[in-house]
């Protein structure tokens, strides 16, 4: 019995040896056993949140809610009643009004970029595919003959001793220009005619090609009496 009225006047079974909870010590009762308020509210902190619990619904109020809750749920009911509580004593006219719509504005700003994140997303979806690699072979080669062709204009006119490829042949050009084939039994007349042209084209081809070689001026052609 003496130990029973000692557990009492320490806070009883729900202040326990720490001493009373949280809303017994703001209300400054005795802390008996089965407070209800004693699972929820310290000693050290709840006092302060019990205070505005206490503030806006009153002391009998929460009591009667958490009794009217089972167990399992009365966590939950504690904190949304010391949120509401501290939202009321924070700002008397809105509560914790203010802060929801805070929340469903900042909802309303991310839906509205995240629509304008998928709009873009979307349009790039629709831009069409980049040309594959065997689409660019073709260009590519065509650059790599080009530069072929400008290394072997510069080794060219680099080296005039170079002979002459079979490629550039002057006898070809001659074919080309003239549109004819030379052939070993024309007439006297016509092959003094074509010696002349292709003369003249393989000088054109060394002093475009070969700038350092020196040219001598055509002799008069065998046969030929001044």
């Amino acid at each position: 019995m003496q130990k029973t009225e000692r557990s009492n006047n320490r806070g009883g079974g729900g202040g326990g040896a720490s001493g009373p909870c949280g809303a017994c010590k703001f209300l400054r009762r005795k802390c008996v056993n089965g407070c209800v308020f004693a699972p929820y509210f310290d000693s050290e902190q709840g006092a302060t949140h019990f205070a505005a619990v206490h503030k806006v619904f009153g002391a009998s109020n929460a009591s009667k809610l958490l009794l009217c809750l089972p167990p399992h749920r009365r966590l939950d009911a504690v904190l949304t009643l010391c949120y509401e509580a501290i939202a009321r004593v924070r700002d008397p006219v809105y509560g914790c009004v203010a802060h929801i719509f805070t929340l469903q504005q900042q909802v309303v700003n991310l839906q509205s970029e995240l629509a304008y994140v998928q709009a873009r997303l979307s349009t790039f979806r629709s831009f069409p595919s980049p040309p594959s690699l065997l689409n660019s072979q073709p260009s590519l080669q065509a650059t790599s003959s080009d530069h072929m062709a400008l290394v072997l204009d510069n080794n060219i006119s680099s080296y005039p001793n170079l002979p002459v490829p079979p490629a550039l042949d002057p006898i070809e050009l001659l074919q080309q220009a003239t549109g004819e084939m030379v052939d070993s039994s024309d007439t006297p007349s016509t092959q003094q005619l074509a010696d002349a042209q292709l003369q003249a084209i393989a000088r054109e081809f060394i002093s475009r090609y070969l700038p350092g070689v020196k040219i001598e001026p055509p002799g008069p052609p065998k046969g030929f009496q001044q």
